[in-house]
């Protein structure tokens, strides 16, 4: 076969076109796929800031509110406990800033009577079920402790399972 072939020329180039636009589209795939994985921490970040924020705009609101009582509770952290279920990191913190809203009504009140209010609040959000991204997930309120002002309460999340 010779190359000065009419057919052979366009064979040739018609399989450096198809290896050429191969490459672009592995490449696109490629780029689309990093993107994509930047752009989600991005937006995890973006959500651990605005979960954050609205807490320290809640907590200098109560501040103001009640700065001459010094047994109150002041503030309110929710943390999730590790489980074996996984649970991805935007699934978590939108739980959070869920539960975070509900319990709005415990802040400014007494550490001294918190034992009927967390009595409420268990009973209330126990087993409570979110959607979150089209998945449901139940809560449970292992711990709650109040020191200095803080509320502190530990979770559980796992995926729910309708019976």
């Amino acid at each position: 076969m010779e190359t000065g072939n009419p057919r052979n020329r366009v064979r040739i180039f018609a399989q450096f076109t198809g290896i050429f636009i191969l490459g672009m589209v592995i490449g696109a795939v490629i780029y689309n796929g990093i993107f994509h994985l930047s752009y989600n921490q991005l937006w995890i970040e973006n959500k651990d800031l605005q979960i954050e924020l609205n807490q320290a705009l809640d907590e200098m609101k109560t501040m103001k509110k009640f700065s001459k009582r010094q047994t109150i509770i002041k503030s309110i952290k929710i943390r999730v406990e590790e489980s074996e279920h996984t649970l991805d990191a935007v699934a978590s913190k939108e739980i959070v800033q869920k539960l975070q809203e509900e319990l709005q009504v415990l802040r400014g009140r007494s550490m001294f009577e918190i034992d009927t209010d967390a009595k409420m609040a268990r009973t209330f959000l126990n087993r409570k079920i979110y959607i979150v991204r089209e998945k449901e997930f139940s809560v449970q309120i292992k711990t709650m402790l109040v020191s200095e002002g803080v509320l502190q309460i530990w979770i559980e999340v796992k995926p729910y399972v309708r019976s």
